[in-house]
């Protein structure tokens, strides 16, 4: 979908007036009898600008009938916008190819980023995944193609250009999230993702089972035998700070697909577990982002990806595995293994890029969905520092999330018997004790995040900036810590 500002409403564009709370003033609209035709829907509708809201009429303008649609804006803050330009797309989707969106006669200029979050949450509510739907009727397929945002000047279409490098990112990861395990699957994630960073600048490590056997990571591999596709780690490094400067680095599950291994979830819903690679997705399209938009930072992207699979070689209950930072693990359940495969990630990118900042991302429990539900993704930290830029880069793009505890009485509940630690503690502070299973491979000194997404990636409603299905999250977050936090 194209962006353009302009400086006048285009001619058979469907025409949208903004209006902020408690100040709906339809003699904005001009033609014949149309303030009053909009003053008896407004009056009908009960319309007082709130976010999102919208009242739909046709009047004339012009000497011609057009479609007019009537936009609350709210209180004007930049939450408020993006939700609004979320709504426009929502309600013309399949039925409007054109659309104007006419900002004079506001009583307040909407600020450069309101504006911006406008667009790009016009375009990210846009995205849909219809590549296998092959009897779609008419009238269901997009027909929007083009938002002209009128009056917006110059600052505005600035502030855009940034979020078009973000959308670029946001729709790498939604598609990676929304293709079927059989044709994603750990060599097609990175076949896929390298394809769509080709040309951006990216250093690429790809590094096969072979090559992580040598390196002894025995808790990622152990995930991957059962499964006839082999595992990858894929490294990609975006150097646009200083020689001298920090690295970030961030880090993904990327589980293809997850059946549990030997400890079989149940059959119903199995299928969502195409999207338990969430967090090397959401990895994948923030380093994209990052380098479409030439952040002056130095970051690291590291995606670990497997299949967990049940076949006669998988990984048993009862295993005792050693990963690559020599430490053992009793493998109790084979479906806590995204921890297995994350902490050997860990300890590679630690020795192979020494980040003074690691931000690890992971749909690793179902105990965060039952803690959280769909609203905010948990955040567990060992720096507060790092907690509370995490939390405003969530707060100020829409990615919500909340912090949890970490402490040495839920250290001990994965300690084992017969190894130095187990991959599951009791049913309860599930995902307090994957956070501290992780908090093992961090190196002294590190500061460290670990955002347990579970209930974010995937959604069965829609959302300010997303459909139902893939919704991207942790690309914007992600982007704004980046230039909140190394880039200022």
């Amino acid at each position: 979908m194209q962006i353009a500002f302009t400086s006048t409403v285009e001619a058979g564009d469907v025409l949208v007036l903004p209006f902020p709370k408690d100040a709906v003033d339809t003699g904005r609209i001009e033609g014949e009898g149309a303030a009053a035709l909009a003053k008896a829907a407004v009056d009908a509708a009960r319309f007082k600008g709130e976010a999102g809201s919208i009242v739909e009429l046709f009047a004339t303008i012009g000497g011609a009938a057009r479609r007019v649609l009537l936009l609350g804006v709210g209180e004007g803050k930049e939450a408020d916008w993006r939700k609004a330009g979320g709504a426009v797309t929502a309600r013309l989707l399949t039925n409007a190819s054109s659309v104007s969106v006419d900002l004079n006669g506001l009583p307040t200029k909407p600020a450069a980023d309101a504006v911006a979050s406008f667009a790009g949450a016009a375009v990210q509510r846009g995205w849909r995944h219809d590549v296998y739907r092959t009897k779609l009727p008419e009238t269901s397929k997009p027909m929007l193609t083009r938002i002209a945002i009128v009056g917006a000047g110059d600052e505005a279409e600035a502030a855009y250009a940034r979020i078009h490098a973000v959308n670029g990112g946001l729709e790498l990861t939604r598609t990676l999230v929304s293709e079927p395990p059989n044709k994603l699957y750990p060599e097609s994630f990175v076949e896929r993702v390298l394809n769509d960073v080709e040309g951006l600048g990216l250093e690429v490590t790809v590094l096969d089972e072979a090559q992580m056997r040598d390196l002894g990571m025995g808790a990622l591999l152990g995930v991957s035998q059962g499964s006839v596709r082999e595992g990858r780690l894929l490294v990609l490094k975006w150097n646009g700070g200083a020689a001298d400067a920090e690295t970030l680095a961030l880090v993904g599950k990327g589980v293809t697909f997850d059946t549990g291994g030997i400890s079989i979830k149940p059959a119903a819903g199995m299928e969502d577990m195409k999207w338990d690679m969430g967090g090397a997705g959401a990895v994948a399209g923030a380093m994209k982002a990052i380098a479409a938009r030439k952040a002056k930072a130095n970051v690291v992207g590291v995606m670990g990806l497997v299949e967990n699979m049940p076949d006669g070689n998988a990984q048993r209950p009862g295993d005792v595995v050693t990963s690559m930072s020599g430490q053992t693990i009793e493998v109790i359940n084979t479906d806590a293994e995204g921890r297995l495969v994350l902490c050997d990630a860990l300890t590679w990118v630690q020795k192979t890029h020494s980040p003074s900042t690691i931000v690890d991302l992971a749909t690793l429990t179902g105990a965060m969905i039952i803690s959280l539900g769909s609203e905010h993704g948990g955040l567990f930290a060992n720096d507060d520092t790092l907690a509370e830029s995490l939390l405003a880069a969530g707060t100020a793009t829409g990615e919500k999330l909340w912090r949890f505890p970490l402490a040495d009485a839920y250290d001990k509940l994965i300690d084992s018997q017969i190894a130095d630690m187990k991959n599951v503690g009791p049913r309860g502070a599930g995902s307090i004790t994957a956070a501290q299973f992780l908090k093992r491979y961090i190196n002294e000194g590190v500061a460290w995040a670990h955002l347990d997404i579970a209930g974010m990636v995937w959604s069965d409603k829609p959302g300010v900036n997303h459909d139902k299905g893939a919704t991207g999250y942790g690309v914007r977050l992600l982007d704004q810590f980046v230039a909140d936090r190394f880039e200022a």
